[in-house]
């Protein structure tokens, strides 16, 4: 990233950055929160670029030593935390790269900037270590949380950190994105766009994984099939879906907006404002079978599994009887 312009949305965050750099009054902790694929990273490493930049502007140079090691990773004095636990970050990890490590001044750079990707992740033990950091930081400490949830946070590092909140961006703009950084066709931008819901990484992420298309005909499959399926063969549908437990919600959100396009369809008997276009003629078919209070039911029944998910709920029992409920609905 060669400019804080290139960064599409988040202008009341862009200008707050630059503003803070070019009257010196950099904060010495911040929180960057917002979901998976807002933006955060993206931000900081720029932040961070800029902050560090020979240059001392309020965009980085581009040119410069420091700006070039920014850009390949090697810039000392930028130092990304590490986490060997997957699902936590302790205080061994804190301690050993970043509270320590901040008692060395920096090696070329006006600032030793620390920034912590998956803070949520945090201990509570490794909260409580680096808050003393944040509460009392050298001149040159900067600590930066990039986090899905801010609200987990002990309220005294909360209060101890300024905290940008990168919310959803328009569609306009997540379409634009795409146009601009990526060869795809017209109607992958509206479905990337739609199911981004204002997330530039998330729309990326759909127009360029692999991942994703082997996930979205999973799904299809179960959409094309459910009303047929045998009790056998809905055991196997729920074994094969496991194989998605890590990405299940958006295994939801892509039967959710199916189940939307059938309902404005049914409603409407209007092509246009479908996402899922190429499916018209099932679309249309089910839309036929299925009444709308059988289609609301299972809108409702997605909402239901991932409320009953975020419970910890048996993750079989729950999409076995989420199929049921599609099954049913059609009879």
């Amino acid at each position: 990233m060669k400019s804080f312009a290139e960064i599409y949305g988040h202008e009341k965050i862009k200008e707050h950055l630059q503003k803070s750099i070019e009257l010196d009054k950099v904060s010495h902790a911040y929180i960057f929160n917002g979901g998976l694929g807002a933006g955060k990273k993206t931000a900081a490493a720029l932040f961070a670029k800029t902050l560090q930049c020979e240059k001392h502007g309020d965009e980085p140079c581009n040119e410069c030593h420091s700006c070039i090691q920014a850009d390949s990773g090697n810039q000392p004095d930028i130092i990304w935390i590490r986490h060997e636990k997957p699902s936590s970050i302790g205080v061994d990890d804190i301690r050993q790269q970043l509270i320590g490590d901040m008692q060395i001044k920096p090696y070329s750079s006006r600032y030793k900037i620390y920034i912590i990707d998956e803070a949520e992740k945090l201990t509570v033990q490794a909260q409580n270590a680096l808050l003393k950091t944040i509460e009392e930081p050298p001149s040159y400490g900067i600590v930066i949380l990039l986090t899905t949830n801010a609200d987990i946070f002990l309220q005294t590092i909360i209060s101890r950190c300024v905290r940008l909140d990168f919310k959803p961006v328009s569609d306009e703009l997540v379409g634009k994105y795409l146009k601009d950084n990526y060869n795809v066709t017209d109607y992958e931008i509206r479905f990337a766009t739609a199911f981004a819901h204002g997330n530039i990484g998330r729309a990326v992420t759909i127009v360029t994984s692999r991942d994703f298309a082997g996930l979205k005909e999973a799904v299809m499959h179960v959409l094309r099939y459910a009303a047929d399926m045998s009790v056998s063969e809905i055991m196997a549908e729920v074994k094969n879906i496991a194989n998605y437990k890590l990405t299940i919600d958006d295994y939801l959100d892509l039967m959710a907006m199916w189940y939307r396009d059938v309902l404005v369809f049914k409603s409407t008997n209007d092509v246009n404002p479908l996402i899922f276009k190429e499916e018209f003629s099932l679309i249309k078919s089910q839309a036929s079978a299925f009444s709308y209070e059988g289609l609301q039911d299972i809108l409702n029944s997605i909402d239901k599994v991932k409320i009953r998910l975020k419970a910890n709920v048996n993750f079989d029992l729950a999409i076995e009887l989420l199929i049921m409920a599609i099954k049913q609905a059609m009879m």
